[in-house]
């Protein structure tokens, strides 16, 4: 299977919804000790910077957090959810335009083992790689990798060729944004069609 680490430019542009439903069917990797772990991407959650009431960046707002948004396009921003899930988010359009898709569900197909092994878990099931805080655990992402610049190791990733038809993409709400007022309801959260790894509706 041929495959292409995708490069910085592509993550420049300023639709970020377009750049949402483009990275379905793309292979996130990581290599941590010489491990390489990766999964298809198979959900992702569009956030549109300044003018999205979801946004860490709503308003413009600036912290020792959120600064990582700032930075231009294709850098991970990598943040802990309720203390205690690393939620991983790829970093799009020109600097200091914050917007981010988040990856909320990959299919694992490289590296497996390990991935189990990082999750405590005996076999495949949604449960290894199914939503956005156990994905980062099984491809052993954490806060430290905030930051990191998306095309080169530990973390990067590549187009494998994986075609995805326009009407395999289902559009609905974001998850867990109850306090985006109007901007909750939005349908900017993708996902492929009949994929078992993916959240419910």
């Amino acid at each position: 299977m041929s495959a292409r680490i995708l490069p910085r430019s592509y993550y420049l542009s300023e639709d970020v919804l377009a750049l949402s439903k483009d990275l379905l069917g793309k292979v996130l990797v990581t290599s941590f000790n010489h491990e390489v772990t990766a999964g298809i991407i198979v959900e992702t959650e569009a956030y549109h910077g300044a003018q999205d009431k979801a946004s860490h960046a709503y308003n413009n707002r600036r912290t020792s957090r959120t600064e990582t948004m700032y930075a231009e396009g294709g850098v991970a921003y990598i943040y802990l959810c309720y203390g205690l899930h690393h939620l991983f988010n790829i970093v799009t359009g020109p600097k200091n335009i914050p917007h981010a898709v988040l990856v909320r569900a990959i299919e694992p197909v490289d590296g497996i083992p390990t991935m189990l092994k990082r999750r405590m878990l005996k076999g495949i099931s949604h449960r290894l790689t199914g939503g956005p805080g156990i994905l980062s655990q099984a491809l052993g992402i954490t806060k430290r990798n905030d930051g990191s610049l998306l095309t080169n190791e530990p973390i990067w990733i590549e187009d494998r060729k994986i075609v995805v038809s326009k009407k395999d993409i289902i559009a609905s709400c974001r998850v867990g944004i109850d306090y985006a007022e109007e901007h909750r309801d939005l349908p900017w959260r993708f996902r492929l069609r009949n994929s078992p790894w993916t959240s419910k509706a």
